[in-house]
């Protein structure tokens, strides 16, 4: 699984960094993927949570 997120759309509200800091993280004004690649299991549970709270749906989800 891989997560990406649109800067563009980003609001930088943090919520996908409060549910899964292990994968998303703040840089300036906007949340990052902490991975360029696949996300390890144990965090794909959180990291889909995260993109679904996501207000903007900046966070894309590739399986």
């Amino acid at each position: 699984m891989k997560a990406t997120v649109n800067e563009d759309l980003c609001i930088g509200c943090e919520s996908c960094v409060d549910i899964c800091p292990d994968v998303f993280e703040m840089q300036d004004e906007f949340v990052v993927c902490r991975f360029d690649d696949e996300i390890p299991p144990e965090f794909e549970e959180a990291c889909r949570e995260a993109a679904e709270s996501c207000p903007v749906e900046a966070i894309a989800i590739e399986d």
